[in-house]
Formats: C-alpha cells, sequence, structure tokens
C-alpha cells in the first residue's frame, strides 16, 4: 500500500523513507508552477524551522493562455520534464526525500496526465497536483515560518503565473481563502500579448478585470479585517527589489521582512507601463530579464489589492509554497507537531471533513458513530490486516462522509458521496488521499469494488486493495448503527485462526438484534479482504 500511505509522492526508493513515523531527514520541495519550477532542499531542526542547503530555479512557462489554461503544450511538457530530471539529480546529491506539488497551469490542464506520467517515468519524480485552497493553505504556512505575523491577523497574497491566493490568517489558522484565476502569466497573455503594453485601453481593460475578480474575495476581507498585508512569490520580490534599488542603495542578501509602501508600489506600475516593451522594461534597476515580460501584469495585481483592500503597505515572505510543502511533510511524518510550534496538520484535515459532512450529511452525529466503530473495527483487525494510522485516518474520514451523497439526492447517494467528495476543498489532504477518501465512502454500500469501475480501475493495484478493504470495513460499521440509535456502543474484536468474532457491546437494555443482523449481511466484502469467516455476536459490556 505504499502507493498511498506515503502521504506524500516521490521516487520509489525515497518515497519509503516519508511514511507516517518516519524520521524526517533531509528533504527536497518542488514546486511546478505556471510560470517557473523552483526546488529547495533544506534539512529540518527541532527548533528553527529549518536549515535550507540550495534553492533552484528555472523558468520554463509551463502554462500560458489569457483564458483557461486547457492544454499543456508538447515543448513545455519537454521543458518542464527536462528541468525535473535536472532537480532530481540535485536533491539526490543531498540524499533528499523529494515532495513535488503542481499547481494551476497542471491542474486546469485536460492533458496533464501526460506530464504527470513522463515526470515519473522519466525523472523519477511522482507529482501531486494541489487544489488552489491546498495551495493557499501550504502557502500560507509557508509565509508563518518566514515573517513574524503568527500572532497577527494578516492579508496574504501570493501572485503565481495562472492564479492568485488570497487567505486572511491569524495565529496559524486560516480565516478565509480564495485562489483566483489572474496570474502573471495569464493576464500578460490576454491583455499584453510579447509583454507589450500597446495603449493605455489595455492597462484600463487589465485593472478592471483584476477588480472583478478580487471583489469575489471582498466580503471576506470585510468580515474579518486585518492588521498586516503580506506578499509573497517572484513578483513581490521582484517589486521589493526594484523599489529598494530605486533608491540608488545596493542590493540586499534577502528582500524577506521588507516593507514595500504602495505609494512606492504605484511608483513602479507608472514606470513599467511607461517601458512598454521588455526590451525597454528590463533596464530598469532590479528587473530580471526572465520576468520583464509578466512584470506589469503581476504588478497591477498587486496594486489592485492595496487599492480595493486598502492596504498602507506590504511585509515580503521569501517563505511561500515550497516552504509550506516542507513545514507539511514534516508534520505528516512525525506524527507531532511541526516545527516552529504550529498545531499538527493533520487537525486541518479533520477540520475540513467534518464541516463537509456538517454541511451535506442529514445525520452528521450517526456518521460520527458509525466512525467510531470503524475505527475501533480496524484497530481490532490489524493483526490481520498490517495497515498503519494513515489508512485509519483514510477509514474515519470516509466514514464521516459517507452520507454526504444525500445532499444530491438519496437515491444511489453513493455514488454522489463519491462526486461531492471530489468537488469539494479538503484542505490539508493530497488528491490522491481526497480519492481514496472518496473511493472508500462510494464503496459504503452496492456493488463491492470491481475492475469495470473506471475511478476504482485507475488506481494502483496496492491502493485499490487498501480501498476495497477500508470499505469492507465501513460497510459491517454502518450496519452496526442501521437503527441510528447508537445502540451499539463499542466493540471487541478477536482473531481466533481463520475466524473472526466481532463482539458489540451495546448500550444498557438496548436491542441490537437489528443491528447484528444488518452487519451480517454487510460482511461478504470483509469475509473476502480477510480470507477469513466474520462472526457477529453479542458481547456483555
Amino acid at each position: 500500500m505504499s502507493d498511498v500511505v506515503a502521504l506524500h509522492s516521490g521516487p520509489a526508493d525515497a518515497s519509503a523513507g516519508a511514511s507516517a513515523g518516519a524520521s524526517p531527514g533531509t528533504l527536497a520541495a518542488v514546486d511546478i508552477g505556471t510560470n517557473s519550477i523552483h526546488l529547495v532542499v533544506a534539512r529540518p531542526t527541532g527548533t528553527d524551522g529549518f536549515e535550507t542547503l540550495t534553492r533552484e530555479k528555472e523558468v520554463v512557462r509551463l502554462g500560458h493562455g489569457g483564458g483557461d489554461m486547457k492544454q499543456l503544450e508538447p515543448d513545455a511538457i519537454d521543458r518542464a520534464v527536462a528541468c525535473l530530471r535536472r532537480m532530481h539529480r540535485i536533491a539526490d546529491s543531498y540524499d533528499a526525500t523529494i515532495r513535488a506539488v503542481a499547481t494551476s497551469a497542471t491542474r486546469e490542464a485536460t492533458n496533464a496526465g501526460e506530464l504527470l506520467a513522463r515526470a515519473s517515468s522519466e525523472a523519477g519524480i511522482e507529482i501531486e497536483v494541489i487544489s488552489g485552497v491546498e495551495e493557499a493553505r501550504l502557502i500560507h504556512l509557508g509565509v508563518l515560518q518566514a515573517v513574524p505575523v503568527y500572532d497577527r491577523r494578516s492579508l496574504l497574497v501570493d501572485i503565481g503565473g495562472g492564479s492568485t491566493e488570497l487567505v486572511i490568517g491569524e495565529g496559524g489558522e486560516m480565516l478565509a481563502a480564495r485562489s483566483l484565476k489572474i496570474g502573471a502569466v495569464r493576464l500578460t497573455d490576454r491583455f499584453f500579448p510579447g509583454g507589450v503594453v500597446a495603449s493605455p485601453k489595455a492597462v484600463r481593460s487589465a485593472r478592471d478585470h483584476i477588480r472583478v475578480m478580487l471583489s469575489h474575495f471582498a466580503r471576506e476581507v470585510a468580515m474579518h479585517g486585518f492588521d498586516v498585508a503580506v506578499a509573497s512569490s517572484g513578483t513581490a520580490e521582484t517589486l521589493c527589489r526594484m523599489a529598494h534599488q530605486a533608491t540608488g542603495a545596493e542590493p540586499l542578501r534577502t528582500y524577506n521582512c521588507f516593507e514595500l509602501g504602495t505609494d512606492q508600489l504605484s511608483t513602479l506600475v507608472d514606470q513599467l507601463v511607461a517601458h512598454r516593451r521588455p526590451t525597454a522594461r528590463v533596464k530598469l534597476a532590479g528587473l530580471e530579464a526572465a520576468r520583464a515580460d509578466i512584470i506589469v501584469a503581476g504588478a497591477l495585481i498587486l496594486d489592485a489589492v492595496a487599492t480595493m483592500f486598502d492596504v498602507g503597505s506590504f511585509t515580503y515572505s521569501e517563505g511561500a509554497l515550497r516552504e509550506g510543502v516542507l513545514l507539511d511533510t514534516v508534520g505528516r511524518m512525525d506524527g507531532g507537531e511541526v516545527p516552529g510550534g504550529l498545531h499538527h496538520l493533520r487537525d486541518v484535515s479533520r477540520r475540513s471533513i467534518r464541516q463537509l459532512a456538517e454541511r451535506c450529511d442529514d445525520d452528521p452525529a450517526h456518521s460520527a458513530h458509525v466512525a467510531q466503530l470503524a475505527v475501533e473495527l480496524f484497530d481490532g483487525l490489524a493483526p490481520i490486516h498490517g495497515l498503519d494510522d494513515t489508512a485509519r485516518d483514510y477509514l474515519e474520514a470516509g466514514a464521516l462522509l459517507a452520507n454526504v451523497g444525500l445532499v444530491v439526492s438519496h437515491s444511489k447517494h453513493h455514488l454522489h458521496a463519491y462526486y461531492v467528495i471530489r468537488n469539494s476543498e479538503l484542505a490539508g489532504l493530497t488528491d490522491a488521499e481526497i480519492e481514496v477518501i472518496a473511493q472508500v465512502a462510494r464503496y459504503h454500500r452496492k456493488s463491492a469494488p470491481k475492475a469495470s469501475h473506471t475511478a476504482f480501475a485507475a488506481l494502483p493495484a496496492t491502493t485499490q486493495d487498501l480501498v476495497r478493504t477500508l470499505a469492507a470495513i465501513l460497510r459491517v460499521a454502518i450496519g452496526l448503527d442501521r437503527s441510528h440509535q447508537h445502540r451499539v456502543r463499542r466493540l471487541d474484536v478477536g482473531v481466533r485462526g481463520k475466524r473472526v468474532v466481532i463482539g458489540a457491546v451495546p448500550q444498557p437494555d438496548d436491542d441490537i438484534s437489528l443491528e447484528l443482523f444488518s452487519a451480517d449481511e454487510r460482511k461478504e466484502l470483509l469475509e473476502a479482504v480477510l480470507d477469513r469467516r466474520v462472526e457477529l455476536v453479542a458481547a456483555a459490556g
């Protein structure tokens, strides 16, 4: 089951050391963005977070297009795979475990599978495609390690090539988050083809479009407010560097925590727009050639954020997605608190799962009780199934979300549950983890998993076995609360050779004959996966 239980993806030889409970060694985070691919290799420390060993960046321009980025061009995929091969060699030189995540361009492309397959076969890197809200969460986590805003309510802006992530957070918690399809590459292709500012009208059109998109987050800003604004990403760093060098000062070694006043930002926007072509723009101090064509669009986004949300200045954060990925990985591997004193990251996913259940399940108390029985059964069967705590988490999540399909209709609600879970933005979980949870929920009733089921057939064989086992346990647990009255208080499980005895301990004076009958009817799949006869009996408390 290593394909799934290793909570992050990586080369087969590296991911084995990243499973739950492993001691974190040297880690490499790869951020596959729309504009560029970044690598950071770091060694976790007990008190200070990370010791960064090396950083690499390569402009690949994986995504482009003024609207939805529906296709990755063959030459862009070639560039990305070649870059990933080089980055894998660098990570190997540090004996680092790799975790790679892909953002806007990859998650929107209909042919993203080609990149993922080639990255795996040719570069030895498994890519996680993360949702916009998960990207925002990881960026927020990375920022908290770079700038001292943990105890202050902050507005975070991260401008990427394809999207802009906005977060309001305080005390390590995200109060609101949104991923908007406005990015430096996307807007350049739409309003400034080739990086050329053709006319003042083009600038006005870009500003209007950005304002419309940002308006989708205006309600959250008004509701929560903020004390400090933080900007991360290459666009923000470039603008900070330009503002600093405009004073005639020598370049700084790091721009982390640099304060960019919005009056400085406005001046920079005017200068950038006045230099209509990238060839003229690149002569401005602090602007690197690789960003000269897309910097106007990026600057307009940050300027619009300042104007719409009344920002006086931005604090630049060197930490962003890559650092968040590192921190998230350590939290998953340690099974405890992550460096920097943040609470364990799995709490984030548990909260998002429970919130989805509360929104969509008409009887969440029943689902919570089923989840309790399911994990008790999982624990009792541990000597047979040999699964770890990560699989236990998947089972609990699948149980809590098994009935969210009822929000669509009762008929075929197990199929609807799969759709609802797959199309919900569950923070703290990878795409692969959400798929496993969705399939466990999908198979809580009716047909058992089959090779003819497209989504199930697409899973690796070990993950198919995992889904089958967890779904089998869940089916029996659901039967044990058939009345929705929590009559079964707890379970005593005994493994006796080729026989498994599940003892259901009732609440005082409760009749559990219906629960035993229902669970017995649902035990067929469990018997198949365990290769043992299963007996359900009433047990004394």
